[in-house]
């Protein structure tokens, strides 16, 4: 049974040979020592600062050659397409963003942007048009409109699908997913829900409509599902209360998924925090599985085996805090122990509880591998 077929019978709900392993995203200091060379790949600061500095071709061809040196060496069944591996911005006239400080940037806009050393990212901390901006339901009420179609970032796809289609589960690009509807980020996002939910009801099926549409531009012919990466809640419980929730989004979330079934693709949901509260909406919204299931915000994979297995399947086991920050021996125990309570009957694949993430220690990554070697045979 080969990668493909493996992942394929665990979320039909059937017993593959052997428990599936795969991560949402694998970040660039332990791609750099797996390829054994530098590259962009998962390198999202590096590749902004390319970006404005209008060197598209160049991330363009690591991100090619790279995710497919991976996945050729990394003997992971599933290749996830996450931020910052596939898709290229448009090229732009603007000069780069003015560097204030080692950390700090702005554009001549008056967007500030701030470096994480942590993160290894860089992110938008102030827009001025934003924050000013005063959101209304007539502002979306007009006609959807396609994505903007980059020929490099279709290069990309194409080439890693085609080398591993036949071989390997491709979790692939969509036109994304509803999630939570946050206008103006996720303090105001949330005022938004409470003082002005006409325009967020307005700004969802906007959205819904132009994610539709972009799936035409954006899913690949070979296929075999979506990864889907916004976070639901914080380690003590949802953004919003359930209620709140399934008001403003299940049922958009659910067309979605339904818009991708017709087209034979699998949801996969990659949800960070505590949702334990939100575990019968994912069902009900029809994803697959299940991707994260963080530990250290109270989602305990063993229990969450009892309460949702069989209902869709689960992907995770391993703390990401313990390759980050843990020993070799924690990371092969959180193994054992998955192995021990999630592999029963299938619906499992075994990952960390979010990602191969900056700074995981290499030789706890390696031990997972090993352990996993040991143990997911059926």
């Amino acid at each position: 049974m080969n990668s493909k077929r493996r992942v394929r019978t665990v979320l039909d709900g059937g017993i593959p040979d052997r428990v599936p392993i795969g991560e949402f995203a694998v970040d660039f200091d332990t791609v750099e020592k797996i390829i054994g060379h530098e590259t962009y790949l998962r390198a999202k600061a590096k590749s902004r600062i390319a970006f404005w500095e209008n060197r598209h071709d160049e991330v363009a061809e690591s991100y090619l050659k790279d995710h497919i040196e991976l996945h050729e060496k990394l003997d992971l069944d599933i290749v996830t397409f996450p931020m910052a591996t596939w898709q290229i911005p448009p090229e732009s006239d603007d000069p780069p963003p003015r560097r204030i400080d080692d950390s700090t940037w702005e554009d001549k806009y008056g967007r500030v942007f701030k470096y994480s050393r942590t993160t290894e990212d860089i992110t938008c901390v102030r827009d001025p048009d934003a924050d000013e901006r005063v959101y209304t339901a007539e502002e979306f009420q007009r006609e959807p409109r396609e994505p903007e179609r980059d020929k490099r970032s279709r290069e990309i796809l194409d080439a890693v699908v085609q080398r591993f289609k036949d071989e390997k589960y491709i979790c692939g690009a969509s036109g994304g997913e509803i999630g939570i509807v946050l206008l103006g980020g996720m303090e105001r996002g949330c005022m938004e829900l409470a003082l002005n939910p006409e325009a967020v009801k307005a700004a969802t099926a906007l959205m819904l409509a132009e994610q539709n549409l972009a799936d035409d531009v954006y899913v690949h012919p070979g296929q075999d599902g979506v990864l889907w990466g916004a976070d639901f809640g914080y380690k003590t419980g949802p953004f919003i209360s359930p209620g709140m929730f399934r008001e403003f989004f299940v049922d958009a979330n659910r067309q979605r998924v339904e818009k991708l079934h017709a087209r034979g693709l699998k949801v996969l949901k990659h949800a960070c925090g505590n949702n334990r509260a939100l575990l019968d909406m994912f069902v009900e919204m029809g994803y697959d599985c299940y991707q994260s299931i963080q530990p250290t915000a109270g989602m305990d994979i063993c229990e969450i085996k009892k309460t949702h297995g069989g209902r869709m399947a689960l992907w995770g086991g391993v703390a990401v805090e313990n390759l980050l920050s843990g020993t070799a021996e924690d990371c092969r125990a959180d193994v054992r122990r998955a192995m021990k309570c999630a592999k029963p009957g299938g619906g499992f694949i075994l990952g960390s509880s979010h990602s191969i993430a900056v700074g995981t220690v290499y030789d706890n990554y390696m031990a997972v591998l090993d352990e996993h070697r040991k143990s997911a045979a059926y």
